[in-house]
């Protein structure tokens, strides 16, 4: 089964949906099914992760909702309020859905250098893991340190590294995002996702200039670690879900039949857990 492993959608009425703003005008309106069945059958993607956009419990039981209707959804990574007194019991909660697979605290967004690695955090993250819970890292390339120093400390908790790590394409900066990422490549218990990446290329999201990007992290994370996500609809802020996914497959063209399966879906479903309910 050919697995997208990151896409949003939202609904500029829900009260919880504070992104995008206005000025992203080229994605500033409703997504939703309806507006994604029409590409997955394009590209032949038969099943997605949906993943949370808002910091809000909210939006998280908004997509299991949209989960449970559409069986192309396959799974939902969601978000709770890590700093919250109830942290746990959100937690709990949204955990007794089984179409929940992750968490991702939009560690992005978040200043505080380390804020992922505060000790208060530790039941949160040994439910997790009781729960077979996974969690998306979202970060920037400066934070990836974090997540290093994390799947150490949790070597049981499968960590997702979202969007390559957000390299700085558009400056051309890739020596000291290779190195960290390298780094965190090391914990078996990481897995990286191939997307995100033509939304910090700036004007030129060629093959040329995304290749050494994508080659670094199949050669890092390899063929069992890497999963193939779009991104939709944010990738079109850059292009198309549909040239995305026909440009990540010139960029993996050399690689054996077998091994595409795995990045284009094999790795998704068993990161996931898309077959276990």
């Amino acid at each position: 089964m050919r697995i997208d492993a990151h896409q949003h959608f939202w609904s500029l009425a829900n009260p919880f949906t504070d992104w995008p703003t206005p000025d992203l005008a080229a994605i500033h309106r409703d997504f939703g099914p309806v507006d994604l069945r029409p590409l997955l059958d394009k590209t032949g993607i038969e099943g997605t992760v949906l993943v949370q956009a808002a910091p809000a419990v909210a939006e998280t039981r908004y997509l299991l909702a949209l989960a449970q209707e559409y069986s192309f959804v396959k799974g939902v990574v969601g978000w709770i309020d890590f700093e919250a007194a109830d942290a746990l019991g959100q937690l709990e909660g949204l955990a007794s859905n089984p179409a929940l697979k992750g968490l991702r605290p939009m560690i992005q967004s978040i200043e505080e250098p380390g804020w992922i690695l505060c000790g208060e955090f530790d039941p949160l993250f040994r439910a997790m893991i009781a729960a077979n819970l996974s969690l998306d890292g979202l970060v920037r390339a400066h934070q990836i340190g974090d997540l290093v120093h994390l799947a150490a400390r949790y070597p049981e908790l499968r960590i997702v590294l979202d969007h390559g790590g957000k390299p700085d394409i558009a400056d051309g900066s890739l020596i000291r995002w290779a190195t960290a990422t390298e780094a965190l490549a090391r914990h078996p218990n990481v897995h990286c996702k191939l997307s995100g990446l033509w939304t910090e290329a700036g004007a030129d999201i060629s093959a040329e200039a995304i290749r050494p990007y994508a080659a670094h992290l199949l050669a890092v994370f390899g063929v069992e670690r890497l999963m193939w996500g779009s991104d939709w609809p944010v990738v079109e802020l850059a292009g198309s879900y549909a040239d995305w996914f026909e440009q990540a497959k010139l960029l993996l063209a050399d690689l054996g039949e077998a091994d595409r399966v795995k990045i284009f879906g094999g790795n998704a479903a068993r990161f996931y857990r898309l077959d276990n309910g």
